[in-house]
């Protein structure tokens, strides 16, 4: 038993030792990887401390975005997909809708090709093929925030042109990121943003770098509802922008917002000239801030096209606006502005120096003071006549022929002289010699082989802008009765949409009023433009047979490019 015991014993200090030593290594090892991950945490912190190097945008939306997202540290990125559109009608049905030319109409039609049998499932009943007008996707993955383009061209991505994002929140973080990518993106022309949730800090963030968008011309922001007070939309009307086109329905634009549009279309001292078409249906526009709208109206010359219905626009805001277009009375602040320029434009002519004619005539009254040329001149020319007095009559006949003698010979010399120098042109271009001819040759050619440089297709398509000029420099007519200066109202406004609103006849009178006045001005032929052309009142409290409606649909109907007159039963034209 004792010997069994001893080697027993020793095993299990051998054991205890082991162990011991596989501790202490242990030990040393998670020490070390205790220094190691205090190390790299160290190293991490040192790294997020440092700011990170600007990103330079170039122009690829796609990479740009992602890697702006990226260094916001954001969860889910959206993604940029084509924008859908239906799909192209197939080989068949574009034959069967066009017929080919060169064959007889009278010719029976092939046979149609038979229908594909139908696809049957494990219990022998038919399967419904797959649609052939739209696709299916998962829900969760049509809800999914996406960025839909469009493209010049598909395989290049820097071809973007339009930008739609539809149905999710574009926050701070979001719009600070499209302000760094699409400025960078030279054919974008068109951003359409429906329903984004935007508040006063995102249209500031956008109207900050609209103007860097050189080429962006339309800017959509259908049903973006602002609390009042933050309504801010008027930072989109800026001269420095681009914009021809801004896109404001089911917005909320209450009149707190309108009296700041009609101040950034125009005032007295500043008017845009950009801005081609605004729409402001289904908002909250009441008379006043119809009266605000139509007050920039009265200094903007630019806009064509203006939308304000389904609002709660009624007969005062229509006179306003009637008034802008046909003529209105200058207010104190307009006719201090317009004097000013008239003095302005004026000046510069009382500064110029007088005609020479007038300082010849100021030189030759009594009191001024002349130079001895023209002193010695005047005496040669008093006593020019004398010495002629003096002369005998046979003097003066001899003086006759030799003149006339003088003058021949002159004539006669300077015909001589010119048919020698043509005379010899003709023998020196006859037999000048080769290295002569040789050189006049390559010069010719030289002129014939420079290329003329071709106009690019941006200056081709560049039109010359006219001057604007400002309205009140226009001819104003006063008034004795009111003691006002009336001015020839907006003339540029093409198309006016007003229909569901409250507007009575009293109303449409008004337009009435506005359209005749602007039609006397055509035809006296004081002002140009055309005037109003299109006016839409459907759906306001004047039923459709009204004669006062009819009446202005009559007179915007003469004004339509293709109208035309009846023809009375004599086949002439009323």
């Amino acid at each position: 038993m004792a010997s069994t015991e001893k080697p027993n014993m020793m095993w299990t200090k051998l054991g205890i030792a082991a162990r011991i030593k596989m501790g202490r290594k242990g030990e040393k090892s998670l020490s070390k990887d205790k220094n190691q991950s205090s190390a790299s945490q160290d190293a991490q912190d040192e790294d997020s401390n440092k700011t990170p190097e600007p990103y330079n945008c170039s122009g690829f939306f796609q990479p740009d975005f992602t890697e702006l997202c990226h260094r916001q540290d954001m969860t889910y990125i959206p993604q940029i997909v084509p924008r859908p559109r239906p799909p192209a009608p197939s080989p068949s049905q574009a034959a069967e809708g066009k017929p080919e030319k060169g064959k007889d109409k009278n010719k029976q039609l092939s046979a149609p090709e038979p229908d594909p049998e139908p696809l049957l499932d494990e219990d022998g009943e038919p399967v419904e093929p797959p649609p052939k007008t739209y696709t299916m996707k998962d829900k969760f993955e049509y809800f999914k925030p996406s960025i839909q383009v469009e493209m010049d061209n598909p395989d290049k991505l820097d071809t973007v042109t339009e930008v739609y994002i539809r149905g999710w929140k574009v926050d701070d973080c979001m719009m600070e990121i499209f302000k760094q990518c699409w400025p960078a993106m030279e054919r974008l022309h068109t951003i359409n943003l429906w329903q984004v949730g935007l508040t006063g800090e995102t249209v500031a963030i956008l109207a900050s770098f609209i103007p860097l968008c050189m080429n962006l011309k339309n800017l959509i922001l259908d049903g973006n509802s602002i609390q009042e007070g933050e309504e801010n939309w008027h930072l989109l009307v800026d001269d420095d922008s681009s914009v021809q086109l801004l896109s404001l329905q089911h917005c909320s634009v209450s009149d707190e917002a309108a009296v700041g549009i009609g101040k950034a279309l125009g005032t007295a001292k500043r008017f845009n000239t950009k801005l081609m078409s605004l729409n402001l249906a289904g908002n909250r526009i009441t008379d006043v801030g119809a009266e605000h709208l139509a007050g920039g109206l009265r200094m903007n010359r630019s806009l064509l096209s203006l939308s304000l219905a389904n609002n709660h626009i009624g007969d005062k805001g229509v006179k306003k606006i009637a008034e802008a277009l046909s003529r209105f009375p200058l207010t104190h602040e307009e006719v201090v502005e317009r004097r000013r320029l008239i003095s302005e434009k004026g000046s510069p002519e009382r500064n110029k120096s007088p005609p020479p004619s007038r300082r010849a005539e100021s030189k030759d009254r009594p009191g001024s003071v002349r130079s001895s040329s023209h002193t010695d001149k005047d005496k040669s020319k008093r006593d020019k006549p004398s010495a002629k007095k003096n002369k005998d009559p046979k003097a003066k006949e001899e003086d006759k022929k030799g003149g006339t003698r003088k003058e021949k010979d002159d004539k006669g010399s300077s015909k001589k002289g010119f048919f020698k120098s043509f005379i010899g042109q003709l023998m020196f271009q006859n037999h000048r010699p080769a290295s002569i001819a040789a050189d006049a040759g390559k010069s010719v050619g030289k002129t014939k082989d420079k290329k003329v440089k071709k106009p690019t297709p941006q200056e081709q398509e560049q039109p010359d802008v006219p001057e604007v000029i400002n309205p009140l420099m226009e001819v104003a007519d006063y008034m004795s009765e009111l003691k006002t200066l009336m001015v020839a109202g907006n003339r540029v406004l093409l198309n006016l949409n007003l229909s569901r609103n409250q507007i009575t006849e009293d109303g449409v009178e008004e337009l009435i009023k506005a359209a005749q006045y602007q039609k006397t001005l055509l035809m006296d032929n004081k002002i140009n433009g055309t005037g109003l052309m299109r006016i839409c009142l459907h759906k306001n409290k004047v039923s459709a047979d009204s004669d006062e409606l009819k009446k202005l649909n009559d007179m915007m109907a003469a004004k339509h490019p293709f109208y035309k007159p009846p023809a009375t039963p004599d086949g002439e034209a009323v």
